[in-house]
């Protein structure tokens, strides 16, 4: 699924960054691309003894890492050169540092893990829904309950404010679907921390000649 998702992730931003957003299939396609990097997440997080192997801190250090370096190349990007909201990357943090202060478990960290969730999610790209959906996975796979499925699946589809469409939740049909596919492919952990920054840089610098050239860019 991350395998899958970094190749939807790849076109969507083709599509945004070198065509201006007009290819259509790209950019539906790209919804796809989120609820599977976040269920992915999560559901490593949920497993058992994640805390206690210290898992949640490395997590927090690599993608606060990575979403420092892209964030260069993500601000020029833009049509605006905004800061606001952050990348990807800072998406995935707020989800782990929420979930890693509500396994905790104790009082102060609940009430973190609400501050987290509410400030953080103001901050980054897909804003709660986002938020709520990895946070939701996490709960349903450490206690599956039809509260938490159904929260999952509203999550996702409320991915629709901020795509404007539901393309999101074919993720969850890809979902269902992959533990009935056997296939093996290399985990490479670190390569999809420093593939995200890399192929926007790459983006960055095919997009120069090609404005050179009279291509526009909104």
């Amino acid at each position: 699924m991350k395998w899958l998702g970094l190749v939807l992730m790849t076109g969507d931003h083709i599509n945004k960054f070198l065509f201006n957003g007009t290819l259509p299939v790209l950019f539906e396609a790209g919804r796809v691309a989120l609820p599977l990097f976040l269920f992915v997440l999560a559901y490593n997080l949920a497993r058992p003894g994640t805390l206690e192997r210290g898992v949640y801190s490395r997590v927090i250090k690599r993608l606060a890492l990575f979403g420092v370096i892209a964030s260069l190349p993500f601000i020029t990007l833009s049509s605006t050169n905004a800061i606001w909201p952050l990348n990807i990357l800072f998406t995935l943090l707020v989800v782990t540092t929420t979930v890693y202060c509500i396994e905790v478990g104790e009082p102060f960290y609940l009430i973190a893990a609400a501050a987290v969730f509410l400030v953080g999610g103001a901050l980054v790209e897909y804003w709660w829904p986002a938020i709520a959906f990895g946070v939701a996975v996490w709960c349903e796979i450490k206690q599956p309950s039809w509260i938490t499925a159904a929260t999952v699946v509203l999550a996702c589809t409320s991915l629709w404010f901020i795509n404007h469409n539901l393309w999101a939740t074919a993720a969850l049909g890809i979902i269902a679907l992959a533990p009935h596919a056997n296939l093996k492919v290399p985990r490479l952990r670190w390569v999809f921390y420093a593939y995200y920054p890399a192929h926007l840089a790459v983006l960055l610098l095919i997009r120069i000649p090609m404005g050179k050239v009279g291509y526009l860019f909104f």
